[in-house]
């Protein structure tokens, strides 16, 4: 019988493409050591998932945050959750409190940074000889909330420049009027506030803002330069969370301007390269957030341009020294977030159906050659090296949709699952 023909870049995985034992977060790790050549000397390596709620995606972010920390020296986990939330976070994580005691953090918990998770890492670090450091990069609550920021601001305020503190209280007021669970329900609140209030909270946060990097020297005289700068950046995350309210609630109304949400983008962006300047030369960092902001290349949909990701703004700071991996399947199925404007969150969670692979995406390569029902792992570093740009794949999975992207130039390598398992918890 004659081999069914297979596209250039099929035949290509089914020559270079390597499967792996599974998802065990506890199993041995020698088969995932095709990611060493991979990753290379690079100091940021992302870690993406498809979706959020997969089950699957965060037990093989375990897996390989442990091939990286035991096996090359990687020392940070860096995590699409709030810049601010996350120094609590990582306190627990490396051993503060009781075990059972995750009550009042919060952070963008749709993002996988969720209670087994968290459980699991805690674990780790107090067994495996190899701990990881947890630091937050995102704005507050993924831009649903101005308090988990904020509230600190006005206590740093209190000891270096109290008449600051009304000013700060207001903004804070303010804010707790539009606060949500996430921006999908936070929009809709501010847009009831008004323009004037509106107005007047944008106002008080560059005002205070100014000030705060105008008298960085008085202030650090009176506390010091590591609290002024973690005061700076939460501040800084605030401000962005008060931009981002106006632009999702733009585009959940059909309109906004092109790329506004790329805000966000850089903020977080930048918030790898604050913890990066922090970090002893030998630290690495693992980046675990979506696939879309990991990408190098621009997001659109429909062509129109929805950002550009923090994996681009990475990829123009630190070159070869980023390399950010996706994470996909090939189910029949996968969990949709639907905005709704209803409750905390402000969306739902259901079950979308899902086709075969659409052709010219990287899961329908996977299936064509053979790996579908496997753990696959492949170097696209390698494809766009072997094959033409034109047979590469042109698109790849995000949450029930598919996003048209040249995958090879977005993307390092892949790894790819073949079932996935809704996992809705939320909040700690």
């Amino acid at each position: 019988m004659t081999a069914p023909h297979l596209d250039p870049f099929a035949a290509w995985l089914r020559e270079h493409a390597g499967t792996f034992g599974g998802l065990d977060p506890d199993a041995p790790l020698d088969d995932l050591e095709p990611l060493r050549d991979l990753i290379g000397d690079a100091r940021i390596v992302g870690i993406g998932e498809g979706a959020h709620f997969v089950d699957e995606f965060t037990r093989l972010r375990q897996r390989v945050l442990r091939f990286l920390a035991e096996r090359c020296g990687f020392t940070v986990l860096a995590f699409e959750f709030g810049f601010s939330e996350g120094y609590a976070l990582d306190r627990w994580l490396r051993g503060a409190g009781a075990d059972a005691d995750l009550s009042g953090l919060s952070g963008t918990t749709a993002a996988g940074a969720n209670q087994g998770f968290a459980r699991w890492l805690r674990r780790h670090n107090a067994t495996s000889g190899h701990p990881l450091r947890f630091a937050g990069v995102d704005v507050p609550t993924a831009a649903g909330s101005l308090r988990p920021a904020l509230e600190p601001v006005v206590d740093y305020l209190r000891d270096v420049d109290p008449d600051l503190v009304p000013l700060a209280r207001r903004a804070l007021e303010l804010g707790d009027r539009c606060s949500a669970d996430s921006v999908a329900a936070a929009a809709p609140l501010w847009a009831e506030l008004g323009t004037a209030e509106q107005d007047a909270l944008t106002a008080s946060l560059s005002r205070l803002l100014l000030r705060l990097r105008s008298l960085e020297p008085r202030y650090v005289e009176r506390s010091d330069q590591d609290r002024y700068d973690v005061a700076r950046r939460r501040l800084e995350a605030a401000w962005h969370t008060d931009y981002m309210f106006g632009a999702m609630r733009d585009l959940f109304a059909g309109g906004g301007m092109p790329g506004d949400t790329t805000v966000r983008e850089r903020y977080m962006a930048e918030s790898v390269r604050w913890h990066l300047d922090r970090l002893e030369p030998a630290d690495r960092v693992v980046l675990a957030a979506h696939n879309n902001h990991l990408q190098r290349t621009p997001i659109s949909f429909d062509g129109e341009l929805l950002a550009l990701p923090m994996g681009l703004h990475l990829h123009r700071m630190f070159g070869e020294d980023y390399r950010p991996l996706a994470v996909t399947h090939t189910a029949d199925h996968v969990p949709e977030m639907h905005p709704d404007g209803v409750g905390e969150l402000g969306y739902t969670i259901a079950e979308a159906s899902f086709g075969p692979p659409e052709p010219g995406s990287v899961e329908a390569g996977v299936v064509d050659a053979g790996f579908g029902a496997a753990c696959t792992i492949a170097d696209l570093r390698q494809a766009r090296q072997e094959l033409p740009a034109e047979v590469l794949p042109d698109r790849i999975r995000a949450q029930g949709a598919h996003v048209r992207t040249a995958v090879a130039e977005a993307f390092d390598g892949v790894l790819i699952t073949p079932t996935v398992t809704t996992d809705a918890t939320v909040g700690f």
